[in-house]
Parts: C-alpha cells; structure tokens; sequence
C-alpha cells in the first residue's frame, strides 16, 4: 500500500501486525538528559534529544513570571506543542487507517493554566483545560471526519497522558 496523507501505510500495518503477535513490539521508550544552567545569562534547560535518523539540540527557558528570562520558549510551550502535534498526527493516522484522504489538516491548542499552586497561593489545578481547534479539508462528509477526531481523542498518546493517572518516579540519583 502507498503513503496516504503523508503517512507510510505500509510501516502502520507492519507494526499493527508485530504488535499483535508480540505484545513487546509496540512499546517504546523516550528518553532524554538534560540539564539545568546556572549561568543567568543563558537558557535555564538545556537537553539533546534523539530521534531515529539523528539528535536535535533544545533550549528552554521559564517565562519571567516564573523567574526566568523569558529568552526561549518555556516548558508548558514544548508541552502544548507536543500534545497538539501528537493529536494532529493521531488525526491524520486514524484518517488513512480509515482509507481517508485528506487535502490539509491543521491544528489550533490552547492550554488554559492556572499557576495559584505552584505560587501556594491555591490547590486549584495547575492545568485547567487544552483545547483544539481543527481545521481539515477532505471530500469525507462531517460526520466521518468527526468520528476520526473522536477516535483519535481515544488513541492518542497525549491525550492519554493528559486524561488518566501517569505513575512519576523521582528519584535522587
């Protein structure tokens, strides 16, 4: 089968198919190194991250309302990027599984925060909503491209992270 919607079908059945005959195979690992910087001329953050064909280098730095500089974008904005082009990829992925063209997709997220806790000025929850704005274009009437979105909401790995209890082990290395 060919790429559809900038998606390589092929690789998509390759792993579904590992996947169900070996549970193990359609688990990963993301992991990353990073460090703070105490030079207050610099970026607060700095990590290099791995990918299949290389590393990319990334720097990030709080706003200054939570005591940064403000020198490059902060935490919660990797974050909401993450999270928008992880739903948007799930969009896309659910739509070709389906044999679904699209002519465009794009996305608009917003993350509504509320930092009281961070400040102990609340027990409010820090993240009070995401919201996505989608744009697609496709000959698949509303209903079919709604019922993609609504799969999506259920496949996606941010989504997912978002919406159930995530175990986070911290420990003093």
């Amino acid at each position: 089968m060919p790429w559809i919607n900038h998606v390589d079908t092929d690789k998509i059945n390759e792993t579904a198919s590992k996947g169900k005959s070996d549970p193990q195979a359609v688990k990963r690992a993301i992991k990353l190194e990073g460090k703070w910087v105490f030079d207050n001329e610099q970026p607060q953050f700095v990590t290099e991250l791995t990918y299949e064909k290389g590393k990319q280098g990334i720097e990030i730095d709080s706003p200054t309302f939570m005591g940064g500089n403000g020198s490059r974008l902060g935490p919660m904005q990797y974050c909401i990027a993450g999270i928008a082009s992880c739903f948007l990829s799930t969009v896309v992925t659910v739509a070709t599984v389906r044999n679904v063209k699209l002519k465009s997709a794009s996305i608009s997220a917003e993350c509504q925060l509320n930092f009281g806790k961070t400040f102990d000025i609340s027990n409010d929850p820090i993240t009070e909503s995401v919201n996505f704005k989608l744009n697609i274009d496709s000959d698949a009437d509303k209903d079919k491209l709604n019922s993609i979105i609504k799969e999506a909401e259920q496949k996606c790995p941010a989504v997912y992270s978002l919406t159930h209890q995530i175990r986070v082990n911290s420990t003093l290395g």
